[in-house]
């Protein structure tokens, strides 16, 4: 059995003004029937799917859904119930009794108009000779409905599209968003490690001396919050409206620099058959001390995106990754493994008060994460069954 790496992949729908129309309308009702049943379910309190289904499919029926459609609003709401309890539970919304926990309990969840909507096979076809979709909508069944992507994008939608697509609609353009199963390349023996620490000054920094200055980025982050301060100050639909534009433009903006980040440090590893050793992101935020002005890029940086990347690349060239504990990889020497708090002299330089190695701070961390790396992936392929006697 192959294991395959799941990735999405969007592409961009090019309706006519007809098409466009039943579209926009299919989502609002959609969604608007998604609403009536999330009220349901929080006015009986209804756990489980089934449940939910025997209350409410009957009705999204008689409003002119199709039987896919009328599951599809189902299982979306259950899917959006069962992530807020996931989140209630691991406390990432407050405290049990805290105002804004409170406040979330108090009210079911709400969908937006045009918030996406799931299609399965049934309900959406691909012709990918004539580069169209067939969809369904509310006022029938859409034929010949074009679409855009690159060409590597199209290359993985012919080969490995599987399961299903999200309609979505932003500024007014419909997009579908494909979930694609592509098969891992197989995992080679490694050579040696890159380890790759991740910071504020230098987002990451690899042992092979790569590093992903982080200098221009936090100028432009910086630059983005003055903007939006400025923006908030005036209260305005206009000045709300380039609000939510800027969020997304910053947001596709740290997502295309991930993914460069990522690229470069897999393509090295896998032209070097070496592994890459990654340190563990949890709980990163809790455990990193900044002083204030750096606080605003520790908590707004996707650090977990950037890791997710790298994963699901290296997973795709078959290059071999571990996750390590990065505690005291800072204070550490790679040169003779002395731990000091005063190894650590300033920001950007690591003196070793036992060897007097000296060296770039994220340079030598760099190289303790890849020696952590040799060392787990050695424990977990040695056998831990005893000796026969």
């Amino acid at each position: 059995m192959i294991l395959g790496v799941k990735i999405v992949t969007q592409v961009k729908l090019m309706p006519d003004a007809a098409q466009a129309s039943a579209l926009s309308s299919t989502l609002r009702t959609v969604n608007d029937l998604a609403n009536w049943v999330s009220n349901v379910a929080f006015v009986n309190d209804v756990p489980r799917e089934y449940e939910l289904r025997k209350n409410t499919y009957s009705h999204l029926k008689a409003e002119g859904l199709g039987a896919q459609a009328a599951q599809h609003v189902i299982k979306k709401v259950r899917d959006a119930y069962t992530t807020l309890h996931a989140n209630l539970k691991a406390g990432n919304l407050g405290r049990p009794g805290s105002k804004r926990r409170r406040k979330v309990e108090s009210k079911p969840i709400v969908f937006r108009p045009h918030a996406a909507q799931p299609y399965d096979d049934r309900c959406l076809s691909w012709q990918y000779d004539t580069q169209t979709v067939s969809i369904w909508t509310t006022a029938g069944r859409l034929k010949g409905v074009r679409f855009a992507c690159s060409i590597d994008a199209f290359k993985v939608l012919q080969q490995y599209r599987e399961g299903e697509s999200d309609l979505v609609m932003r500024d007014g353009v419909f997009y579908l968003i494909a979930t694609c199963e592509v098969p891992e390349a197989e995992t080679y023996d490694p050579d040696g490690w890159i380890g790759v620490d991740l910071g504020i000054v230098n987002i990451a920094t690899a042992s092979t001396g790569y590093q992903a200055a982080g200098r221009g980025l936090n100028r432009y982050r910086k630059r983005q919050l003055a903007l939006r301060a400025k923006l908030q100050k005036k209260r305005t639909k206009s000045a709300k409206r380039r609000l939510k534009e800027r969020s997304r433009r910053e947001q596709r903006h740290v997502k295309n620099t991930n993914h460069i980040i990522a690229k470069t440090i897999v393509t090295e590893a896998e032209r070097t058959s070496t592994g890459i050793s990654l340190e563990e992101l949890k709980g990163i935020r809790q455990r990193v001390r900044l002083r204030k002005p750096q606080r605003v890029a520790l908590h707004s940086w996707a650090f977990a995106q950037l890791g997710d990347f790298i994963v699901y690349k290296a997973r795709r060239a078959g290059v071999p990754l571990v996750f390590v504990n990065p505690a005291y990889s800072s204070r550490e020497c790679a040169q003779c493994g002395h731990v000091d708090r005063l190894n650590r002299t300033s920001q950007a330089t690591f003196v070793c008060r036992s060897c007097g190695v000296v060296a770039h701070a994220d340079r030598n961390a760099s190289r303790v994460l890849a020696r952590r790396g040799q060392d787990a992936w050695t424990a977990g392929r040695e056998s831990r069954v005893p000796a026969t006697p």
